[in-house]
C-alpha cells in the first residue's frame, strides 16, 4: 500500500512535472514565435520609417538646392539683415532706392563709393565722385516733392558685383507717364559692405518717333558705308565735329534765327502765365461754390 501510494505519488509527481513542462513548452511556442514576430514586424517598421525619414529629408535638401535662388530672393524680402544678401548689390540698389523715396541723404550716403561714377544719359556729363553724386540725389529728392516715389520692378544680380534694376516714378500710386527707367550698377566690397561704384541711368523718351527712328538709322549707315574715312574721323572724335558744327551755326544761322526763337518763347511763357492764372481762378471759384 505504501509502494502504490508512493509509486502513485513519484507518478503524480512525474506526471506533474511532465505536465508543466509541457505547458511551458506550449506557451513557448505559442506566444514567445507571437513576441518574436511583434519585434522583428515592429523592427521592419522601425527601418521603414526611419528610411522614409531620409527620403524625404534628401528630397527637401536637393529641392532647396535646385531653388536656392527663389530661397535666397524671399529671405531677402523678409528680412534685408539676414544671410549673404544683406551684403549683395541687388540688396544694395534696393536700399539704395528706399533710401531716396524716404529722402534719407545720411544712410544713402553709406551706398555711395567714394570714387563713384553716376552717369545719367539725362545729362551731358557723368557726375565724378561721391560729392557730385550726393549733390545730384539732393537735387533728385527736392525734385520728387512729397508724393513722387520710386517703383522699383525687378533686381537682377550678376556676377563680379554688378546689378540692373527697372523702375519708373509714381504720384499717389499712380504710375506717372514717360517715367520708366532702367539703371545699371557695378558694386565694390569695402569691408563688409558691398558700395556702389559706377551707375548708368537710362530713361524712356516721351518722343516716340517710331520708324523714323529706323529710317534715319538706315540713312546715317548708308552715309558711313558711303563715305567710311569721313565715319571713322567722326566716330573717333564726334563732341569735336559737334563742336564745329555749333561753331558754324553761331556765325551764319544763328542771329537770324536766335530773334524768333526768342520771340517764340517768350510767346509760350507768356501764354502759359496766363493758363496759370485762368486755372487758379477757376479754383477759386469752384470752392466758392462746391463747399
Amino acid at each position: 500500500s505504501t509502494r502504490t501510494c508512493g509509486f502513485k505519488t513519484r507518478v503524480s509527481s512525474l506526471g506533474g512535472t511532465a505536465s508543466c513542462q509541457s505547458l511551458h513548452s506550449d506557451i513557448r511556442r505559442r506566444f514567445i514565435p507571437r513576441s518574436l514576430s511583434h519585434k522583428i514586424g515592429c523592427h521592419f517598421e522601425s527601418s521603414r520609417i526611419m528610411l522614409h525619414g531620409i527620403s524625404f529629408l534628401r528630397n527637401t535638401e536637393n529641392y532647396l538646392c535646385h531653388d536656392k535662388g527663389l530661397y535666397s530672393v524671399m529671405a531677402s524680402k523678409t528680412n534685408s539683415n539676414i544671410g549673404p544678401t544683406s551684403t549683395s548689390p541687388s540688396n544694395t540698389v534696393e536700399q539704395l532706392y528706399a533710401c531716396i523715396n524716404d529722402k534719407n541723404l545720411k544712410q544713402l550716403g553709406e551706398y555711395i563709393a567714394v570714387d563713384a561714377n553716376f552717369k545719367d544719359r539725362s545729362f551731358p556729363r557723368p557726375f565724378e565722385g561721391k560729392k557730385e553724386v550726393m549733390q545730384f540725389f539732393e537735387q533728385l529728392t527736392e525734385s520728387m516733392g512729397k508724393n513722387v516715389k520710386f517703383s522699383i520692378g525687378n533686381i537682377c544680380q550678376g556676377d563680379e558685383l554688378t546689378a540692373a534694376v527697372n523702375w519708373h516714378l509714381e504720384w499717389k500710386g499712380t504710375e506717372i507717364p514717360f517715367s520708366r527707367g532702367c539703371s545699371f550698377f557695378k558694386c565694390s566690397k569695402e569691408g563688409e559692405k558691398v558700395k556702389i561704384k559706377r551707375a548708368e541711368v537710362l530713361i524712356e523718351s516721351p518722343v516716340k518717333p517710331g520708324g523714323l527712328s529706323l529710317t534715319l538709322l538706315k540713312t546715317l549707315t548708308s552715309f558711313f558705308d558711303d563715305f567710311p574715312k569721313a565715319a571713322e574721323w567722326f566716330l573717333r572724335s564726334p563732341h569735336a565735329v559737334l563742336h564745329r558744327l555749333k561753331f558754324i551755326y553761331n556765325i551764319l544761322i544763328a542771329p537770324f534765327v536766335n530773334p524768333l526763337l526768342d520771340g517764340y518763347i517768350k510767346l509760350w511763357s507768356f501764354l502759359a502765365r496766363l493758363l496759370g492764372y485762368a486755372f487758379n481762378i477757376l479754383v477759386y471759384i469752384s470752392k466758392i461754390f462746391f463747399k
